[in-house]
């Protein structure tokens, strides 16, 4: 009997490594929503549809709001379903999305913002919640880390389909819209070969060699728990730590997506840096989202969650602050680099802290929740920055701007504990 439990265990503990391989996978098809600047540029082009710029932001600005709303509703359905039937769906949906905007001509721009923006974003808000809800209970004793791993798979979505998207557009330029079909049926293929690895762990399951903390006592002998327990959603969303935690994302994001939404045309104002050398450096710093996300993971286990996003606010802060002052391409690299890199790892960072906060058990409707912050920045940030910077390239205003609201953010990680579980242990006085 002892011997059997153990090669169960071991059995479970080695498939945990290929869900993990598993989630990546599908963060890599859904995260391919970051490499729109392809395609926005391709739509402006006059041998296209001839859209303005404004124009051919809708289909991303509508994809990024729609992710709040299928990450939440993904959430608790996964949680009471179970994470393979959430994704599936959500990756379903996002695939025939993308699939159906590559039917948008230059008159039937709705079918794009339908396609690629309503049922794309819901789609992939689905299926963006699942790996990291489900890979924090299959790894206990290294949650920063391994949903670092799994979020960075999203971030370096748009270094694979930038360059792919790129060709298949040169295919047809006159029509850039066409490369969406064969782009949907990969990411399709991609998710549902991840998809239908994911599962939740046994009940009760532990790694081999990891221990649970052990909670404190207090001087009565009471058990002392903080936040060990499992929160509903509901007792999340009544507590000011989720609200806490929400904002700090959200001005994170504020932060990070306000350079990314202008990083080439940044890069080619502040440092005559060529158009063409502008959209390689933008390619290479997505490089540095998806690091981030797995260097500030694994950061966070070690000098804690606070500490963590103190770091990922302050130097965005600081960055910003330099960056149109930035005397050479190197610099202004070097520097775009680190928000680069702290943008991806508030997402890297925010589920573990979740998790920890408010336990795991209901994480894909805690976090999901939570992702609001993603809409709500990836809207203001870019809307922000672009009328700071307005038609006289203001770049000193705009981001100074952006910079002291991160810095200014920082005071809320500072105020920010561990929600108080009220349940203690029998026999206190």
């Amino acid at each position: 009997m002892s011997q059997t439990r153990t090669e169960r265990t071991e059995h479970t503990s080695g498939n945990r490594w290929l869900i993990l391989v598993a989630g990546v996978l599908v963060q890599l098809a859904i995260g391919a929503v970051y490499a729109w600047s392809v395609f926005s540029k391709a739509l402006q082009s006059h041998q296209a549809f001839g859209w303005s710029k404004s124009q051919a932001t809708v289909p991303f600005e509508v994809a990024i709001g729609m992710i709040f709303i299928g990450s939440y509703i993904g959430g608790r359905i996964q949680d009471r379903r179970g994470p393979r039937t959430v994704a599936l769906a959500g990756g379903v949906i996002y695939s025939i999305g993308v699939v159906l905007a590559s039917f948008a001509t230059g008159d039937s721009f709705w079918l794009l913002v339908l396609g690629y923006g309503i049922l794309g974003g819901f789609g992939l808000g689905m299926a963006y919640i699942v790996p990291i809800a489900m890979l924090q209970k299959w790894f206990p004793d290294k949650p920063g880390l391994i949903t670092g791993i799994a979020v960075a798979g999203f971030g370096f979505g748009a270094v694979i389909t930038a360059p792919v998207g790129q060709s298949l557009i040169n295919n047809t330029p006159d029509m850039p819209t066409k490369a969406f079909l064969p782009l949907g049926i990969g990411y399709l293929v991609a998710i549902l070969i991840g998809a239908s690895q994911f599962r939740n762990p046994p009940q009760g399951y532990q790694p081999p060699g990891y221990e649970a903390p052990v909670p404190a006592a207090d001087a009565h002998g009471a058990e002392i728990v903080s936040s060990t327990r499992d929160f509903t959603a509901n007792e999340a969303l009544s507590t000011p730590q989720w609200y806490l935690l929400t904002a700090i994302l959200t001005l994170s994001v504020v932060a990070g997506i306000s350079l990314i939404s202008v990083a080439a045309g940044s890069a080619s104002d502040i440092t005559g840096l060529s158009a063409a050398g502008a959209a390689t450096l933008v390619g290479a710093l997505g490089l540095f989202n998806g690091a981030g996300r797995v260097l500030w993971g694994w950061l966070s286990d070690r000098i804690g969650k606070m500490p963590a996003f103190m770091g990922i606010l302050g130097i965005q802060g600081v960055c910003l602050i330099l960056i149109p002052h930035a005397s050479s391409v190197a610099m202004f690299a070097v520097l775009a680099a680190l928000i680069y890199t702290c943008y991806g790892g508030a997402f890297g960072t925010m589920p573990s802290t979740a998790g920890r906060f408010f336990g795991v058990k209901n994480a894909g409707a805690i976090y999901g929740l939570m992702l609001i912050g993603w809409s709500i920045g990836g809207v203001v940030g870019p809307l922000l920055i672009s009328k700071l910077i307005g038609e006289n390239k203001a770049y000193t205003l705009g981001f100074s701007v952006v910079g002291i609201i991160a810095l200014v953010a920082l005071a809320v990680p500072l105020i920010t504990r561990k929600p108080a579980d009220d349940r203690v242990a029998a026999g206190r006085a």
